[in-house]
């Protein structure tokens, strides 16, 4: 009897030891189901983004070194009066992170006429002092310049490149004039934005481009209708009203002529 027993007891745990193995089986073929790596891996994806990486390395750039020669005027406020446009030159460099954005760096500098008056009061009816020569505007930027995608567009059109320039830049201005006015050389911290082409040449060797860009820029000065002066008989500078004003921004109109390695 208790033989009979005993067997029994065996038997219904060797069911249950059954039955939960079969049932941490079936949750473990669940669990697999759900994280089945073959069924995540997406093949098309791959095959764009090696097909976009092997574009770039045989049609991309690398880097580029260009020559910018230019025209450089003034806008708003009275730097349009004070201030003549000129010719400004300066070098750019550009580095490519893909076929459409690239980090540049720039430099230019250019010399511009420059004439304005001191006068006695706010009235503007008696000149005291007139100022002319040249004033020396040098910039450093570091900008960000986005191609346009032309590849759906016809082949002339396509090879213009055409890309828009955002950055910011420290502007340096110097001042050499008959009358020598109380001025050190000013630096401020100014942007810019522009849109620009290049057109290969070469086989791609090289490329020639042009540029336009307006620079949002604040001088030491920007809105002050008055300068320092140094008063006959005073050792300290006295404030002269002056006119035209020196405020306003830059833009400058040029073309570029590099090379692509």
């Amino acid at each position: 009897m208790k033989l009979s027993l005993f067997k029994k007891i065996v038997a219904c745990a060797a069911i249950l030891i059954s039955l939960y193995h079969h049932h941490a089986w079936a949750q473990s073929t669940e669990v697999d189901e759900a994280f089945d790596p073959f069924s995540d891996y997406n093949e098309f994806e791959q095959d764009a983004d090696e097909e976009a990486d092997i574009n770039f390395f045989k049609n991309g750039r690398y880097l580029t070194l260009g020559l910018q020669l230019g025209y450089r005027g003034f806008s708003g406020g009275g730097m349009t009066e004070a201030y003549t446009g000129a010719a400004i030159y300066g070098v750019q460099f550009s580095y490519f992170f893909d076929m459409q954005i690239a980090g540049s760096l720039g430099f230019s500098m250019g010399d511009h006429n420059v004439q304005f008056q001191s006068f006695t009061d706010k009235t503007y009816t008696q000149a005291k002092n007139t100022y002319s020569g040249s004033v020396n505007i040098q910039t450093i930027d570091l900008n960000v310049k986005y191609y346009f995608n032309t590849e759906n567009v016809t082949r002339g059109l396509a090879d213009l490149n055409p890309y828009v320039i955002v950055g910011a830049g420290q502007y340096k201005r110097t001042y050499n004039l008959s009358n020598q006015v109380a001025a050190d050389p000013d630096s401020v911290i100014g942007f810019k934005a522009g849109l620009g082409l290049e057109i290969p040449l070469l086989r791609r060797r090289a490329y020639f481009g042009f540029q336009g860009t307006y620079h949002y820029v604040q001088f030491a000065d920007e809105n002050k209708h008055f300068i320092d002066e140094t008063a006959i008989g005073s050792p300290t500078p006295a404030q002269s009203p002056i006119k035209p004003t020196i405020d306003g921004d830059l833009y400058d109109l040029s073309a570029i002529i590099g090379v692509n390695f």
